[in-house]
């Protein structure tokens, strides 16, 4: 029985202080982000390489963006968002890099002139989101997925002001706005107007001037 209790203390002491370690990454981010704005978050594969026709449109995307006024936010690791902060750097902008510490894949890029490290994702996120003025997601694997969609419910559900949320790619995101209207939207789980929240395009240029019409730095 006091054996239990012990585990039970040593739970709560070490939850007490995961709080404090929450808490801590909430103000290291709110205090580094504060002045970047106006900004565009940028989400993709970590696992695509420099060649590769998402990561170069990548680069043209927040390098085009960046010399318009916006700054660019990422995940800070490899892949699309390596391209999102290079691109970023060479437009002369700030170039932001929200890096999560994982046991593989996510290593910080050299591009990023801002750099935060997460140990929680929920954190991580809420940066993402409170700092952007706009969303582009190249294709990309759960993290990218999960990016979106959390976007799209807090705008559909009003808990944050609509902004741009745009999927660059129409091959790759194609099946999925087809099955979100086959499956979601017929069956009546969404509203038609909830469509309207998400913009596929496939042309960097277009992207950009797409944001620039929308969002004013």
């Amino acid at each position: 029985m006091k054996e239990k209790q012990y585990i039970i203390d040593a739970m709560t002491v070490q939850d007490s202080w995961r709080l404090f370690r929450i808490l801590g990454e909430f103000v290291d981010g709110f205090e580094a982000l504060a002045d970047i704005y106006p900004a565009v978050s940028i989400f993709g594969s970590a696992r695509v390489r420099p060649g590769d026709e998402y990561y170069e449109k990548t680069v043209v995307i927040a390098r085009e963006l960046a010399r318009a006024g916006f700054n660019i936010i990422t995940g800070g690791g490899p892949g699309i968002m390596e391209a999102g902060n290079k691109g970023a750097a060479e437009g002369g902008a700030q170039s932001v890099g929200l890096n999560i510490k994982l046991p593989f894949e996510q290593e910080a890029n050299p591009y990023a002139n801002v750099r935060l490290e997460f140990r929680y994702f929920f954190v991580r996120k809420v940066m993402f989101v409170k700092y952007a003025q706009a969303y582009i997601a190249m294709p990309g694997g759960f993290g990218t997925l999960d990016e979106v969609f959390e976007a799209l419910t807090l705008i559909q559900t009003k808990r944050l002001k609509a902004f741009p949320v745009v999927l660059v790619g129409s091959e790759y995101w194609g099946g999925i706005i087809g099955w979100i209207k086959e499956a979601l939207l017929s069956r009546g789980y969404i509203s038609p107007e909830d469509l309207d929240i998400v913009t596929v395009m496939d042309d960097p240029q277009e992207v950009v001037r797409f944001i620039k019409r929308i969002v004013i730095p």
